[in-house]
């Protein structure tokens, strides 16, 4: 039978179309399995960062393990911190550990908080996009990246710092990309920050001298084991000053302990304003301090030790109808170096502390007001004896 001449002959087209569906379908499916299988691989190095960073307490771990994070996870090509510290306690708190900051210049520190308002300037949400040399030019110090993240540090509905991530590459970090991992992350960041820096003011309360708001004597020995360690490490000197105020007793007789406990606040403000934020100061006891000065050789030690004994005596006390009246100290300091290592830790710091000891019993024996140094308290009787009166 012969079909009409108006009806179209038989064709396959409605199967090569669903095959062709089918095809589309697949490939969106392994597209969205593919970038499944790459967000869960993200999320498992971000859970990765973010349970190392709970489990720190040092700030000083915290803050290096941000801004050196591991490279064979994130292929960050700069990251900094700017962390709002008004009253330099962050700063004081890192250098306490041990921190030189002028060697980390990806950790930014700033005053107030109006020099950040403008990274965020509607909300506390992450700012993605282009780097821009005028604004981003002071978070990434040591770079230029291409695209940048800015993740804000939040806590209690206040902006405590910016964790800030750069890329070469220009696409990568584009308006519209999605921010989840880097809030969670920031979030974390965040409360670890501030939970370590609630252990370091605990631990300070427990290593403060209350009169004088430096260190006390436990703190000290403490740090002396850790300083003694770090000069075997970097095999550089370590200088003990011991310092101890002339005739205390005289000005307690005289003046009352109240006047006492003031001299000895000033003496610890003069003694500190000449020593770098990495040195130790600690009231050792009494009318008598202690001070640790890291991979400092004895010249630069001397030179630091008279500044404080003329300091000392240049300063004027006043009394509060009027009177004024000056006190002197005596410095007693030695040096450590571990070429001259004879013993272990806790012994080559005992007798680094002794010998600075004995050498300010004899500045004391030398009519006081004096600096008297050993080169190398392994070397006994190699003192040097500065006397001004």
């Amino acid at each position: 039978m012969q079909l009409p001449r108006n009806i179209p002959p038989y064709t396959t087209k409605p199967r090569d179309n669903l095959h062709a569906q089918n095809t589309g379908l697949r490939q969106k499916l392994d597209q969205f399995m593919s970038e499944a299988r790459r967000n869960e691989q993200k999320l498992r190095r971000f859970e990765r960062l973010e349970l190392q960073l709970i489990g720190l307490n040092s700030l000083y771990d915290l803050v290096k393990t941000l801004i050196y994070p591991d490279k064979t996870d994130f292929q960050w090509d700069s990251v900094s911190l700017m962390l709002i510290d008004p009253e330099h306690e962050l700063r004081r708190m890192l250098e306490d550990e041990g921190a030189r900051l002028d060697a980390h210049p990806s950790l930014i520190f700033v005053s107030s908080l109006d020099e950040l308002d403008s990274d965020y300037p509607h909300s506390f949400f992450p700012s993605v996009g282009r780097y821009r040399t005028g604004r981003h030019k002071s978070l990434f110090p040591q770079s230029r990246p291409r695209s940048v993240t800015l993740l804000p540090l939040v806590r209690y509905g206040k902006l405590i710092g910016s964790l800030n991530i750069g890329s070469l590459d220009g696409e990568r970090y584009v308006r519209g990309s999605r921010t989840d991992f880097f809030e969670h992350l920031a979030a974390i960041v965040a409360i670890c920050i501030e939970n370590a820096a609630n252990v370091q003011r605990l631990r300070r309360q427990g290593l403060t001298d209350t009169l004088t708001a430096i260190n006390n004597r436990r703190f000290f020995e403490q740090r002396l084991r850790e300083e003694i360690d770090l000069a075997q490490r970097s095999n550089a000197a370590l200088s003990c000053m011991m310092l101890d105020v002339d005739y205390f007793k005289k000005v307690n007789d005289t003046y009352g302990h109240q006047v006492g406990d003031q001299v000895l606040r000033e003496v610890a403000a003069l003694v500190r304003a000449q020593l770098r934020g990495s040195d130790v100061l600690s009231r050792y006891g009494g009318e008598e301090f202690a001070a640790l000065l890291s991979q400092t050789p004895m010249e630069t030690a001397e030179e630091v030790a008279e500044r404080v004994r003329r300091g000392v005596e240049e300063n004027v006390f006043h009394l509060p109808g009027g009177e004024t009246f000056t006190v002197t100290i005596s410095i007693g300091v030695a040096t450590y170096t571990p070429a001259s290592e004879t013993g272990t830790t806790s012994s080559s710091g005992e007798f680094l502390v002794g010998h600075a000891d004995r050498c300010l019993y004899q500045a004391k024996a030398a009519g006081r007001n004096a600096v008297v140094s050993a080169s190398d308290f392994g070397k006994m009787g190699s003192e040097h004896i500065y006397v001004n009166r």
